[in-house]
């Protein structure tokens, strides 16, 4: 048992760093499952950040694309709050070194994504959006004195005491084992440690974002809300590749076309906005070319040619790995876990349920994303409420006199990793019955199959937590019984108005309606 008067931060993406660096000089300690930099899905994302930086676009137009993709349970305040932050946010980072594109007068190049009334996403050479402002961040808190990152960390558990989160459960990765937790208390924690796609067999984010933030916050008893909308990006590179690379909503945005096996082009006739329609609807339209056994590509030859090289680098990287030239041939894709717009339910401040404890980016539900996140508002969300928890952070905390000297925790060998096996049957179980299309009878049986999966592991702390997550994604799709944005129900197939409101439970909740799940089928 440890005591530090460092905030404590779970999780180095960007939500992390940011909010390290908005606490300066407050001290801080960084947790961070890889090397930094390495491994967090902020770093991943090709897209850019929605914000109205043109002429004649606004915030409020901008917040009315957001509470409209959101498909009604969008919270417009929130909406309103976060759209009117987005340009402050863009020109500090540009500030800060990132190399946002520009045009020869200095203007944002504004590109149009899926869902947006108008071009909006500032961009980084095409598809470097996440991969630079990452690279901006980890430059600026190495050079901050007052920012300690602890490398191959993890955290896995929350420490509470009457009532009030008081630590954390930290334990260190040791080759291909886990060390024995210690508890490390600290005047304050903020969860930065992303979202859970990783728990889908098909998905699109780093290895370890497996719902285990989610699922700590969720154990200590933690107001979760939206959990069961996960949304599926429609063009994951279909390349047999875990994780599946992705090719960014940009590509649409630049005329490509969704064709299938046959030589349809099939997006025109699903809805009027064709490839550029809500994420949902292109997910859906994606799962059922592939369902039906008529694989889906995405053709980017005639809009965008041999320019994909230089404008897109990621994409064409992983298509060239795959050995496949994305200017000569069509890019297999498929539906693949991408954002989860639940998490822990958070208030206008980014503080949770529980006193203590902050929550910001993909681990957080604000409700900005409602049912279905607009494209490229999650670094933004990102980006308002860790600057908006670090403040909240500083009013609810006064540091030391002195800085403290750097943590060193005492990890001693013996800690129990998740079993391989176990890690695949529930990505496997996720996927078939709590994927892009739904069943009632599908999420009993997913319930049932969690609750013996978790059973079967009660030493380990990490698959516990993936398991609380997926037990709230699975109860809470149970218990919507109806199709609303990312969330698909075959047998309620229409949308409910009575129900255009937000889910919120904790995981005791969930577990009652595991267990009647369970109940039921036997």
């Amino acid at each position: 048992m440890v005591t530090t008067d460092r905030v404590v931060i779970v999780g180095a993406g960007l939500g992390g760093l940011y909010a390290a660096l908005a606490l300066a000089p407050l001290p801080v300690l960084i947790i961070s499952p890889e090397t930094l930099g390495e491994g967090a899905s902020s770093a991943w994302a090709q897209g850019g950040i929605a914000a109205a930086m043109a002429q004649g676009d606004t915030p409020e137009a901008h917040a009315r694309d957001t509470v409209l993709a959101g498909a009604g349970t969008v919270d417009a305040g929130i909406a309103a709050l976060v759209t009117a932050a987005a340009r402050d946010h863009i020109l500090d980072l540009t500030d800060a070194g990132t190399p946002f594109d520009r045009d020869g007068a200095g203007n944002y190049i504004l590109n149009h994504e899926a869902a947006h009334s108008t071009a909006r996403v500032v961009r980084v050479k095409g598809d470097q959006a996440g991969r630079k402002i990452m690279e901006t961040l980890i430059a600026t808190v190495r050079a901050t004195p007052s920012v300690q990152v602890m490398e191959r960390v993890v955290a896995q558990g929350l420490v509470v005491d009457a009532g009030r989160v008081t630590g954390v459960m930290l334990a260190r990765l040791e080759g291909e084992g886990v060390s024995k937790p210690v508890t490390l208390h600290a005047p304050a924690v903020l969860l930065a440690g992303g979202g859970s796609g990783g728990l889908y067999a098909l998905t699109t984010n780093p290895p370890r974002i497996r719902g285990q933030v989610m699922g700590l916050a969720a154990r200590a008893g933690a107001e979760m809300a939206d959990m069961e909308f996960v949304q599926f990006h429609p063009t994951a590179m279909d390349l047999g590749l875990d994780p599946a690379p992705l090719a960014t909503e940009a590509l649409r945005g630049e005329g490509a076309l969704l064709v299938n096996s046959d030589g349809d082009y099939f997006m025109a006739a699903v809805h009027d906005l064709a490839e550029l329609a809500p994420r949902d609807i292109v997910a859906r339209a994606v799962f059922a070319q592939t369902q039906a056994g008529k694989r889906p590509a995405l053709d980017t030859r005639a809009a965008i040619g041999a320019e994909i090289y230089a404008r897109f680098p990621a994409v064409t990287d992983a298509c060239r790995k795959a050995g496949l030239d994305p200017a000569h041939a069509v890019i297999p894709v498929a539906a693949a876990a991408h954002y989860h717009m639940g998490g822990v339910a958070t208030d206008a401040r980014g503080r949770s349920s529980l006193p203590g404890l902050w929550v910001c980016g993909e681990a957080a539900s604000t409700g900005l994303h409602g049912a279905n996140r607009l494209a490229s508002n999650g670094v933004l969300e990102a980006l308002v409420f860790a600057r908006r928890a670090a403040q909240d952070i500083r009013q609810d905390w006064s540091a030391p006199a002195a800085d403290p000297v750097p943590l060193e925790l005492p990890f001693l060998s013996g800690g129990v990793l998740p079993a391989p096996d176990a890690v695949t049957a529930l990505r496997h179980l996720m996927t078939d019955l709590v994927g892009v299309r739904r069943t009632g009878a599908g999420l009993q049986q997913a319930l049932a199959q969690i609750a013996a999966l978790e059973q079967a592991q009660p030493d380990s702390p990490d698959f516990q937590n993936m398991c609380a997550t997926a037990t709230l994604i699975a109860a809470c799709a149970l218990a919507r019984c109806e199709s609303r944005g990312a969330h698909w129900r075959d047998d309620y197939p229409d949308t409910n108005p009575d129900k255009a409101q937000r889910s919120r439970l904790t995981l005791n909740d969930a577990l009652r309606l595991r267990q009647a799940a369970c109940t039921e089928m036997t």
